[in-house]
């Protein structure tokens, strides 16, 4: 077997997952160094030397001089370059790449972000706002809704593989019901997401670090502790005491 050369710095997020998957589609070989975001891992000099933004996930490419790659849209696009000479997760027409990279970005600066707030009002704001929980669940639903008229007619987001732009999105969606988001109401996309968590890279790949998978653990039992709440509820006791409130 190769020696690794990718350490992949991670957590078992949304963000996390999609890059232990693609690392397990490209078949590199990597390791990994989980990163506890509950004792602020992230924070630490060692991991802000990779990641000034202090986030999850990050990789360090050993075979290109210890080379750092923060930001999980970022990351793709590296790999892709250094470790898909065979276009499998990428394009090498123009139109198609431009596709893809546009849905890669509808991606992160859409779903993630708005995915995100509504996880939190929906699941951590200590006190329940309701017009927070509408406004982010909505534009949630309503970021699903363009995703599933896009994959009318077509099992892939870009033309007719399946590339990082799926993968990015796929965790993603994954989640929805920890936002309180039904995926039922998007037939198409619910059907893309199942085709998807089939493949056996995938399935390895949602089990980094831990050697578990979080949302199996949701629909084993839907009142599983949460596994994050600790290190939201500390970020945001920091943010506040950093801001005299």
């Amino acid at each position: 077997m190769s020696t690794p050369k990718i350490e992949l710095l991670t957590s078992a997020t949304p963000n996390g997952q999609k890059i232990s998957i693609f690392l397990e589609e490209l078949g590199t070989p990597y390791t990994v160094t989980s990163i506890d975001l509950g004792a602020d891992e992230q924070k630490k000099p060692d991991f802000l030397e990779v990641n000034p933004n202090g986030r999850i996930p990050a990789i360090v490419d050993h075979s290109r001089g210890s080379f750092p790659v923060f930001e999980s849209g970022a990351i793709f696009l590296y790999l892709v370059e250094h470790y898909d000479p065979d276009f499998r997760f990428h394009f090498k027409d123009a139109n198609e790449k431009s596709e893809m990279i546009q849905w890669l970005f509808f991606q992160n600066a859409g779903v993630g972000p708005m995915q995100g707030q509504s996880n939190h009002f929906f699941r951590y704001a200590p006190e329940k706002i309701q017009y927070g929980i509408d406004r982010y669940q909505n534009e949630t639903k309503r970021l699903y809704s363009i995703l599933d008229t896009r994959l009318k007619d077509r099992e892939y987001l870009v033309g007719e593989k399946y590339s990082i732009a799926d993968i990015s999105t796929f965790t993603w969606v994954r989640w929805a019901p920890w936002a309180g988001i039904d995926l039922g109401k998007f037939p198409r996309l619910k059907e893309w997401c199942e085709r998807i968590e089939a493949r056996e890279a995938v399935k390895k790949g949602l089990k980094v670090p831990s050697g578990e998978d979080q949302i199996e653990r949701l629909r084993r039992d839907p009142n599983v502790e949460d596994p994050f709440q600790k290190w939201v509820m500390q970020g945001q006791n920091e943010i506040a005491d950093k801001h005299g409130k």
